[in-house]
């Protein structure tokens, strides 16, 4: 049986996207959407957005294009509201109330695109006694709940880079909104405001583990619980060249195998005996040091034990099963992560590199029948 494909980039082909300029999750959303297809124009702002990165290599604004708009000038949010009328959704990541100052909110846009999906990214949402706050990742997961699971007992939490809150609980959520208000306008004509929180969705993130709170089956403490490295069969342990193994061998098939292939065989009864639990992680760590991670990883390598090496970003797209399945690319010298999710019927790429500021002006005025993008047009001769 042969899938039948529909031209294009990818299942949101056709869908107009406008992003306003910003650092962080916005871009990462707004990312997606374009990976998935969608026609995104960045609005930057002049003078870039005070990322410290050249723009070649944020590939974050892959497969976008960009115009260069002062909203602070006079005409600068005609323009912008000139892209919205043609677009059907809106990425901004400003605090509450400044797209609103610039005169791009969701009041003037709706009145321009009232079927406009206007997508708001933020760390602590549109209302609340911080909503008009400063923060980061770090400071936005730490009130959640969700930074407090994570880390070893008696130290202090670390820092799980900005992929739980601005990516995860941010960037995913503000796309599964846009993608949800999009449906609806497409039903109903009709557009609406996605608040999209990195504290409301990074909480949301730990669904199951307020169920198993509530329900007794999780301490509310660190690395005492079955996923949080408080099991001796769920966490890392250092090999012999001071590198590290994954294990999860959570059901007694995949312990068994595990203990079987690590050679403490006779350690299958001290699974549920947690008062057993120190004494199995200790025996696990000392077997794992008598290897390097490479010798370690041929010894687990096809077996069910859930073992995994844990490799470097440099690393990664080496590894022999993400090589295979093209989870890494190479695109204008850049190796980055393929669009995900894959698709059967649209399939998705990296078309292209990082836009630069303003570099697609033209093609975008042409395209999408916005003259008054090209300065001529606004200062004629």
């Amino acid at each position: 049986m042969t899938t039948a494909r529909t031209p294009g980039h990818g299942p949101l082909t056709g869908v107009r996207v406008v992003e306003l300029a910003g650092i962080g999750p916005g871009p990462f959303a707004a990312m997606l959407l374009a990976d998935l297809g969608a026609d995104v124009v960045r609005v930057d702002r002049p003078g870039g957005p005070g990322l410290a990165i050249d723009p070649a290599y944020d590939v974050t604004n892959r497969n976008k294009r960009s115009v260069v708009v002062d909203l602070k000038s006079a005409d600068g949010p005609e323009r912008v509201l000139d892209l919205v009328a043609r677009a059907d959704v809106l990425v901004e990541g400003y605090r509450p109330d400044v797209a609103e100052r610039l005169g791009v909110g969701p009041e003037p846009c709706h009145a321009r695109n009232p079927r406009l999906v206007y997508g708001r990214m933020t760390g602590w949402g549109q209302d609340g006694p911080l909503a008009r706050s400063a923060g980061h990742d770090i400071a936005y997961i730490a009130p959640t709940g969700a930074l407090g699971m994570i880390g070893r007992p008696g130290q202090a939490p670390p820092a799980p880079a900005n992929l739980l809150g601005d990516y995860a609980g941010g960037s995913l959520y503000l796309v599964v909104g846009v993608l949800a208000a999009l449906h609806h306008a497409r039903v109903s004509g009709t557009g609406q405001v996605v608040d999209a929180a990195i504290v409301d969705g990074t909480a949301h993130l730990a669904t199951m583990i307020h169920g198993m709170l509530a329900a007794g089956g999780w301490q509310d403490r660190r690395g005492a619980n079955l996923l949080d490295g408080g099991c001796p069969y769920y966490g890392t342990y250092e090999t012999a060249d001071g590198r590290y193994m994954a294990v999860g061998a959570l059901e007694p098939q995949f312990y068994a195998e595990f203990l079987s292939l690590l050679g403490v065989g006779d350690r299958a009864d001290a699974r549920k005996d947690v008062t057993r639990w120190d004494e199995l992680r200790e025996e696990i760590a000392a077997r794992f040091k008598t290897r390097t991670r490479d010798e370690w990883t041929a010894v687990f390598d096809g077996s069910d034990a859930c073992v995994a090496p844990v490799l470097s970003l440099r690393e990664a797209p080496h590894h022999p099963h993400l090589a295979a399945r093209g989870t890494f690319t190479d695109h204008a010298g850049i190796t980055q992560p393929a669009p995900a999710p894959r698709f059967s019927a649209t399939p998705t790429s990296v078309r292209t590199g990082p836009a630069r500021p303003g570099a697609d002006t033209a093609d975008i005025a042409r395209e999408w029948d916005v003259p008054g993008l090209l300065p001529a047009s606004r200062n004629p001769q």
